[in-house]
């Protein structure tokens, strides 16, 4: 992609790139060496405020343990406010949440968690007034495994658009050869198995609180860099398309280590892929890793919030902006 424009000659900019070693700082990992982690950020602006979710991971058996929002004045130096460990969820993992806030006045805080019952991916709704306030004890259903007919879901991002509000999800389709309810679920992570792959699907809402789902909108290519998982993350509207970013692997083993990828949509249904031969960002040390981008309009460019690998394996929350020339 190219952050250049020229009508005259029939030319309408992409996002531009960005260098994600020359990022700043947001987040230390928690640890050295593959499997801590912080990361999977979303974010939400609001007046001169910049607020901030994002997750902790350690190796297994801890998984995901928390997810915190944090708010900003300048976008990169973040104060925690909240804290939501899995323990609060009685889950075995917790991913990638989001904060929004609706036209009520209400916060909102979307949420995904293995669920305790059944080991599948889901998404819950918190509310509260303040973005700090937040009760997991009052979590209400967004989607879950059976409502969508699939294996899971997780990983939301909620934008207004129109009027509407529309949630990215990552989710896993029930595979077409049969495998047994233990062999999918045990682990409590069907993406990390194997046996189906990582899609990209779309919920809408008329008021940000009760949520249809939509289905699929981007899946794995059939044979790529990105044939494992395909899951889109962020979009920014770049007139007259969205441009979409996601994150794409090639085979299971390459799960938790995705790479970024990018597409362009005219309706958020039907995406095309602007990177179909290779990764549109990528590092280049350890896994090669950048993923969970997030992107908002800052200044006369754009601003890319994503987790990073590290040459030790582990992976760090940092921030980058890149010009539109």
């Amino acid at each position: 992609m190219t952050g250049f424009s020229d009508s005259r000659s029939k030319v309408w900019s992409g996002l531009p790139e960005f260098d994600a070693t020359s990022g700043r700082v947001v987040r230390e990992a928690p640890g050295a060496g593959s499997g801590y982690w912080v990361g999977a950020p979303t974010v939400w602006v609001e007046d001169d405020l910049t607020y901030l979710c994002y997750r902790l991971r350690l190796p297994r058996p801890e998984r995901g343990v928390e997810n915190r929002i944090a708010v900003s004045r300048d976008g990169v130096r973040f104060d925690d406010i909240y804290s939501l460990h899995k323990s609060a969820l009685d889950s075995d993992s917790i991913e990638r949440c989001c904060l929004y806030r609706t036209t009520d006045g209400i916060y909102r805080y979307a949420i995904s968690y293995v669920d305790p019952a059944d080991g599948r991916w889901r998404v819950d709704l918190l509310s509260a007034d303040a973005p700090d306030a937040f009760d997991p004890d009052r979590r209400v259903t967004v989607l879950t495994a059976d409502s969508i007919g699939a294996e899971g879901a997780k990983d939301p991002n909620v934008y207004r658009i129109g009027g509407l509000y529309v949630m990215l999800l990552s989710y896993a389709p029930t595979p077409v050869a049969s495998a047994s309810d233990d062999a999918m679920h045990g682990t409590g992570d069907i993406y990390n198995t194997g046996i189906t792959r990582s899609h990209s699907g779309l919920a809408t809402s008329a008021n940000g609180v009760d949520w249809s789902w939509r289905g699929d909108v981007l899946s794995p290519s059939d044979d790529g860099w990105d044939s494992y998982a395909a899951r889109l993350g962020a979009i920014t509207y770049r007139p007259p398309v969205f441009v979409g970013l996601y994150d794409g692997s090639r085979g299971v083993e390459e799960n938790y280590e995705e790479r970024c990828g990018a597409a362009i949509s005219f309706d958020l249904r039907s995406w095309e892929r602007l990177t179909p031969w290779e990764p549109w960002v990528t590092v280049p040390h350890g896994s090669g890793s950048v993923r969970y981008v997030d992107v908002l309009e800052h200044g006369d460019g754009f601003r890319f919030y994503y987790e990073m690998a590290l040459p030790d394996g582990s992976h760090e929350l940092r921030v980058a902006d890149a010009r539109v020339e």
